[in-house]
């Protein structure tokens, strides 16, 4: 029976690829909030800061625009000269909104749209520096028309570029924002393909994993059931032994031993009378016990062959295997190789069971009339081999009581039973013994 394969391979590389899987998503996953954190600090937030200076600039310009107003109202009875410290005030908090402007403005933010704005800002305090100094000289007519010709034009301007610049700057929050919202549906997206992704490969694992149970739970129910199987042969061979050894006391050697006496009785009798015909019935007495001991020592081979502990494996080997010969009339080749050593008695009696099995299905079965054994020693096993080249193993051969005795015997040996067929007809019994399980000696 094939050894199930352990899942063991197969769930380490589920975990390897799940692993995999959840460090490439954790990645992907870290560098789109990077580019979200970049994206944000870099560009919503710097935009936003120069979004509230330019509306400080603005803020400043209005101021300008509405001194203006006031000077070329002329409802205040003060010369043009007092609006100086006003302008003053106005220009130092602009040129710092300026200055910090400069500072936080958008990287895309163009070179020229830079240099406008500084620009327009230094014509316009030019301008305004000229107009007090005509006031100064008592040109205020002069200096007035300046105001509404050029420097009201001028603050103008300056405004319209700052109100383009707040603008551009809405875009842009408004682009990024998409490009977030891109972001965030994107991660979404992803949590959702591996979370399925996740749940299809736990399927999975689950599925094979009942599969694999599924299967070694069929094969235990098997082998229970071939278990059960050996157990009721072996008690039905047991007591098949029993029966036989009782019938064989009973009939045989009971009325071997009778007729021993009778024939004892009887010589005691003759003993005077007839002395040659004596001689002739001990003849006879001492054939029928020397018949009786024969049968006594086969029937204790086969109950346990002591030959085993008395000359070892090979020995036992050597004189089992003519005997078989000549009551079987199946030729049987033997041969051996490698460098012989001592094999465990617990190791040997299996052998050689496995072997006796072996060739009484050749004689049962095969319908051969010929047999090799193959004894071979390997550095890390002793491997037995038993060959016919008979009619080989039906479809149902692994079934058999004594191809499941010889499997079970195998295993008691942590050894490997191989049942083939040749490639020219017959049968192959092969028993591979490790040598982790002899106990061997130089």
């Amino acid at each position: 029976m094939s050894q199930p394969r352990s899942p063991t391979v197969r769930l380490l590389a589920g975990l390897v690829v799940t692993l995999s899987a959840v460090t490439l998503y954790s990645g992907y996953t870290v560098i789109q909030l990077r580019g979200l954190e970049r994206l944000q600090s870099g560009i919503i937030d710097r935009n936003r800061a120069d979004s509230l200076l330019l509306l400080r600039i603005q803020n400043n310009l209005n101021s300008l625009g509405l001194a203006m107003r006031d000077m070329l109202e002329g409802s205040e009875p003060y010369p043009l000269t007092a609006w100086q410290a006003q302008f003053r005030r106005i220009r130092t908090d602009l040129e710092d909104a300026i200055a910090r402007e400069a500072q936080v403005s958008p990287r895309n933010r163009d070179a020229e749209q830079r240099q406008y704005l500084s620009d327009s800002l230094g014509q316009f305090w030019d301008a305004l520096d000229r107009i007090f100094a005509l006031a100064q000289s008592g040109q205020e007519a002069e200096a007035r028309t300046l105001i509404r010709l050029s420097l009201q034009a001028r603050q103008e301007a300056i405004g319209t570029a700052v109100a383009r610049l707040l603008v551009q700057n809405n875009e842009t929050e408004q682009q990024a924002g998409a490009r977030i919202r891109g972001v965030y549906a994107g991660v979404e997206r992803n949590v959702y393909l591996f979370v399925a992704a996740m749940l299809v490969l736990i399927l999975l694992t689950s599925l094979y994993l009942v599969h694999y149970n599924r299967r070694l739970f069929q094969e235990v129910a098997v082998l229970s059931a071939r278990r059960s199987e050996l157990a009721q042969q072996l008690i039905a061979m047991q007591e098949n032994t029993f029966r036989s050894i009782s019938r064989d006391l009973h009939d045989d050697f009971g009325q071997i031993l009778t007729a021993v006496g009778t024939m004892l009785q009887r010589i005691s009798r003759r003993l005077s009378q007839d002395p040659d015909s004596v001689r002739a019935d001990l003849r006879e007495v001492q054939e029928i016990v020397q018949s009786t001991l024969d049968k006594v020592r086969a029937l204790s081979h086969a109950l346990h062959p002591v030959i085993l502990d008395e000359i070892g494996f090979e020995g036992a080997l050597d004189q089992y295997l003519p005997g078989f010969q000549r009551q079987t009339g199946i030729a049987v080749g033997y041969q051996k190789s490698g460098a012989a050593r001592e094999i465990d008695r617990a190791v040997a009696i299996h052998l050689y069971r496995v072997m006796q099995e072996a060739l009484n299905n050749i004689a049962k079965h095969s319908q051969s009339k010929q047999a090799a054994v193959r004894l071979r020693y390997l550095p890390e096993s002793v491997v037995l081999e038993v060959e016919d080249h008979g009619i080989g193993f039906g479809s149902s051969h692994g079934f058999g009581m004594g191809l499941v005795s010889m499997r079970e015997r195998a295993d008691l040996v942590n050894g490997r039973l191989d049942l083939e067929n040749g490639s020219s007809g017959g049968a192959l019994v092969r028993l591979t013994v490790p040598a982790t399980a002899q106990e061997t000696h130089v």
